[in-house]
């Protein structure tokens, strides 16, 4: 029996890695399945020094399935225009490689996978920003999509109406950066630096960032340009475009969301009522220190809700973006 076949547990946990450690570290506290990319541009994360070669790939998938841990691989960014091999070559490894799902954007990857490995278990990602069920109904029937990760731009009673919809399982985020575009769609990072998350797997990134003193005041940029401006006792976040403070009306504010990291540990009780079959931990890019006390979190919650015991004190608050944490559109509680 493949990991695929036994049974799934009521709510699982779904954990990001980016490198060899940080994977060891999700099996080791506590995930039900983890998600990771190649070390190239098939992936959303394509960041310098993350990711997997197919050797680390190989072994860590033996390492998983070893602890009966299920891997999924993201190859879900968009091909370049008449080049689509090397994503037909990411879907073929994950599949000789055994992985137990591959995560797709892009529906011509989709049918590639459906019609080359039809018993490669198929996942649409959030770039696909699938939010309604006429859309999933048809990946689901004509390329036999088994899971959605949805867009985190949907409230609990639009998951709920969604999930009484389809026959297809939902994944949603719980915990990490809080991206407050309709994934897939967003133009911004492309935009400033020339490089988007949805072509090259980079958001923002890590070289196109700068942060300068202005007397007291911290400035970040993005590729020269001032997304925020800190005074001393304001913490600084990272200069995402989408979360930057500009001058509008003649007053300085945040455009489009304040600094703040998802977190939604306290409504898992809400997406297993919503119907919701697993969460997902966002941050491929960090490090198994955090991977390890955020997976710990959220096993300890999940296994006290199956039990019917309160959810226990968070400890997470630390590793909030800005400082913030927020339950963003599930709840809506800023509006």
């Amino acid at each position: 029996m493949s990991l695929n076949d036994m049974p799934q547990k009521d709510l699982e946990i779904v954990c990001p890695a980016g490198t060899p450690a940080a994977f060891a570290a999700a099996v080791e506290a506590g995930a039900d399945a983890v998600y990771a990319g190649f070390r190239d541009e098939t992936n959303a994360r394509n960041f310098p020094g993350l990711n997997f070669d197919r050797d680390e790939m190989a072994d860590a998938i033996h390492l998983a399935h070893s602890r009966g841990v299920r891997v999924f691989i993201a190859i879900n960014t968009y091909p370049r225009a008449g080049d689509p091999a090397p994503w037909h070559r990411a879907i073929d490894d994950a599949s000789r490689l055994k992985a137990d799902a591959v995560i797709l954007a892009d529906i011509g990857l989709v049918e590639y996978a459906a019609l080359h490995h039809p018993d490669l278990r198929r996942h649409l990602s959030v770039q696909a920003s699938a939010a309604n069920s006429a859309a999933i109904r048809y990946l689901s029937r004509e390329f036999g999509i088994r899971r959605v990760v949805l867009p985190r731009v949907l409230t609990l009673p639009q998951i709920t109406a969604l999930n009484h919809a389809i026959e297809v399982e939902t994944e949603v985020f719980a915990f990490g950066g809080l991206c407050v575009m309709a994934e897939g769609r967003c133009a911004l990072s492309s935009w400033v630096t020339g490089r988007s998350p949805n072509m090259n797997g980079v958001c923002s990134p890590a070289e196109h960032v700068r942060y300068e003193r202005d007397g007291d005041i911290l400035v970040s940029k993005l590729n020269g340009l001032t997304v925020n401006r800190f005074a001393p006792d304001e913490p600084a976040a990272y200069p995402t475009l989408c979360k930057g403070r500009f001058r509008v009306c003649e007053k300085d504010r945040y455009l489009f969301e304040e600094p703040a990291s998802l977190d939604a540990r306290a409504i898992l009780g809400e997406f297993r009522a919503a119907g919701v079959r697993a969460v997902k931990i966002e941050g491929r890019q960090r490090g198994r220190a955090y991977i390890a006390r955020v997976i710990r979190a959220f096993r300890e919650a999940i296994d006290a809700l199956h039990a019917g015991r309160p959810l226990p004190p968070s400890e997470l608050e630390d590793l909030r973006e800005g400082g913030e944490g927020t339950t963003g559109a599930y709840r809506k509680e800023w509006r």
